[in-house]
């Protein structure tokens, strides 16, 4: 097997030195030349806006691209928690090396220690340049900007606009970049969705997009192309995802060359609201910040976990001796603070034992009475009320969790119908993050010259497991951050570089290769929808590359994905016409390379003989049922190919860790 040669770029030096020499001494891109570069942004994110805005003040010209009617529909808006930052405003210990490390730790040490280190350094910067933006985080009293804790951490260190934290994030990015729209540095094309990469001598030099409006093929030519364009949960069909989220952008990339990076390492959150149905086409996220307060746990007895599932109690029933704090119990330093891994497998190993709380038998409680009382009690001692009632402290307790967390209160009981202020949450683990992506070096370069990849869509920085409120501050500092230094890299060589023709051979050859895709798809004419396909492509997913996996399921899963997308091809149905506007033509695009995707999931999850954060092998697991990390054998970057004949080739980047020792992960 030939083997590509992974050069991560990592520049020597101290840890805590390496980004701040590595800006001072890289090739630069002076201004009257920047002024003559083109650059193509695909995706309208945190990293994709903030990449643009960037890029464009720099004085490059910047061609965006979303397949939203508007920027501001990009899916970064649906984080709701908060924002990582090492700027230690609670005096509680933290600082850039406690980010780093916890950072590294909760990824179960398979993340690239320099690229993490970067982002640590980073956050301080980010939440000042968000602040002058006019972001509304949270204040204290004395008027600094709040923090509060999320999973994997002793510190709170999460920056937090209430439940809203990516919106208002994503609204200080649009300003940023329609600022840029505006004085013409930056020019937005709304609905358009790329459908593959062009590349000219080995380069990536433009993209091919389809006006979802109007069906129409166009060429759009530049000196390198980034791709921001999120993660790939829809894989598994249900998901906390928006439902237009999807692989293609990343994969048309893979399969101009490429390398997708563990795959495998999916991220399932530990508190979403339970399936309730097969006519489900979606689940919904209940905020990690949560877990502050909320205290998880089932019935010790299940009889009395069959009677709150056939309604005939209800979790207030339950007394207090009767109920199983299992992560307080099970990991006494963290409690219900455990990273979200570690969270979902024990959820998961609690509904499997049968003390399961929805109709489904798959679903745990997530319990605010407590944190109700002992607010309560506090704000009525600060009133002057040192002998409360219990309706008062009940009523002033829910009033401080209603300024904490309303609106996501008030999402839960207009979705289930329950009131959780009177009532416990049911929460179950679901897809949610995916670790894996394309693989990028330092540069956020991927191993195709000139196309780079920012935010969920590379691999870079969280392992096998990513800590709650860093995805935010992942796509902010790569595109505020990272990426306006690390592009000059690339384009420092191509000043001499005429503006790229779009009408060349390859751009031609691209546009046609596309429309043949499109023009296949189409003349199938067969019975089944494309949701049916993506449903039980889903199911395969979940069934053999969910929380748990083992070689026998995931042999299986392998071999029905391809049995699948040979019934795909044959018998999917695509109605309507390729020159209008048909959603159900970007659907079945997208399906088709989901499927592609899963098989190279099952592969990577297959080769890692190990368990390790969001990787849970059910054959290596130590005894008392915790991930078993093969250190010796997978301490890599798993990189894989998909060449022009479909054959997945596995490529492979060695993980030093020069600065941290590599040991078992506790939260006991």
């Amino acid at each position: 097997m030939s083997s590509i040669n992974l050069n991560s770029k990592v520049p020597k030096g101290e840890l805590a030195d390496k980004w701040t020499q590595y800006k001072s001494s890289m090739n630069l891109v002076a201004p009257n030349n920047k002024r003559r570069i083109d650059v193509i942004v695909v995706g309208t994110g945190l990293a994709g806006a903030s990449a643009a805005a960037t890029l464009g003040e720099l004085g490059y010209n910047v061609k965006v691209f979303t397949f939203h009617d508007s920027p501001r529909r990009a899916h970064s808006i649906a984080a709701q928690g908060g924002i990582n930052a090492a700027k230690n405003y609670q005096n509680d210990g933290d600082s850039v090396w406690r980010l780093f490390y916890d950072t590294i730790k909760g990824g179960d040490y398979r993340s690239r220690e320099a690229n993490v280190h970067r982002l640590a350094e980073a956050s301080r910067d980010i939440i000042d340049q968000c602040v002058a933006q006019g972001v509304p985080f949270a204040r204290e009293y004395g008027g600094l900007l709040a923090n509060r804790s999320f999973g994997g951490v002793q510190v709170s260190r999460t920056f937090y606009a209430r439940g809203q934290t990516g919106q208002q994030l994503l609204i200080g990015a649009y300003q940023a970049l329609a600022r840029q729209a505006s004085v013409g540095k930056c020019k937005i094309y709304n609905r358009h969705e790329m459908l593959d990469i062009v590349k000219v001598d080995g380069k990536a030099r433009g993209i091919i997009a389809r006006n979802l409006l109007t069906g129409e093929l166009e060429r759009h030519a530049a000196h390198c192309v980034v791709l921001a364009t999120g993660g790939y949960g829809n894989v598994f069909y249900l998901s906390t995802n928006a439902m237009g989220s999807n692989v293609s952008a990343a994969w048309r990339a893979v399969r101009n060359g490429a390398l997708m990076a563990n795959p495998c390492f999916t991220q399932i959150h530990p508190t979403c609201i339970p399936v309730s149905g097969d006519y489900q086409s979606k689940l919904t996220l209940m905020s990690e910040s949560l877990r502050n307060d909320g205290r998880v746990w089932v019935p010790k007895k299940k009889e009395d976990a069959v009677a709150i599932r056939e309604g005939r109690m209800k979790g207030n029933d339950i007394s207090e001796e009767d109920r199983d704090y299992y992560l307080e119990r099970r990991y006494p330093a963290f409690g219900n603070l455990v990273p979200r891994d570690v969270a979902s497998r024990a959820a998961k190993v609690a509904c499997d034992e049968g003390n399961g709380v929805a109709p489904t038998g798959l679903a745990v409680f997530l319990d605010f009475a407590s944190a109700i009382d002992r607010y309560g009690r506090a704000e009525a001692y600060s009133q002057g009320n040192q002998n409360p009632s219990e309706s008062q402290i009940i009523s002033l307790g829910e009033k401080v969790v209603e300024q904490k967390y309303g609106n996501l209160f008030e999402m839960y009981e207009k979705i289930t119908g329950e009131n959780p202020y009177k009532n416990p949450m049911k929460i179950y683990p679901a897809v949610h993050y995916t670790m894996g992506g394309l693989w990028v070096d330092y540069n956020l370069e991927t191993n195709v010259p000139g196309l780079f990849a920012l935010g969920e869509a590379n691999f870079s920085d969280h392992g096998a497991n990513r800590l709650g409120a860093s995805a935010l501050m992942q796509g902010l500092a790569d595109g505020y951050f990272v990426i306006p230094y690390t592009i000059g890299q690339f384009l420092s060589g191509e000043i001499r570089t005429p503006k790229i023709a779009n009408d060349t051979a390859e751009f031609v050859e691209a546009e046609n290769a596309v429309k043949e895709r499109i023009e296949n798809i189409m003349s199938i004419n067969g019975s089944q929808s494309v949701e049916s396909f993506h449903r039980r492509l889903g199911k395969i997913m979940w069934e053999y590359c969910g929380m748990a996996r083992n070689a026998e399921g995931l042999k299986k899963g392998q071999k029905l994905i391809q049995e699948l997308r040979a019934e795909f091809y044959k018998d999917v149905f695509v109605p309507g016409d390729t020159m209008e506007f048909n959603p159900e033509l970007e659907k079945a695009l997208r399906v088709a390379d989901f499927m592609e995707l899963g098989e190279v999931m099952m592969a990577d999850a297959l080769n890692r003989n190990e368990s390790c954060g969001g990787h849970f092998r059910e054959e290596y697991v130590t005894e008392d049922g915790e991930a078993k990390r093969n250190d010796q054998d997978y301490t890599y970057v798993a990189a894989w190919e998909w060449d022009k004949d479909g054959n997945i080739k596995l490529h492979k980047e060695d993980l030093n860790f020069e600065n941290v020792e590599l040991k078992t992960r506790s939260y006991k």
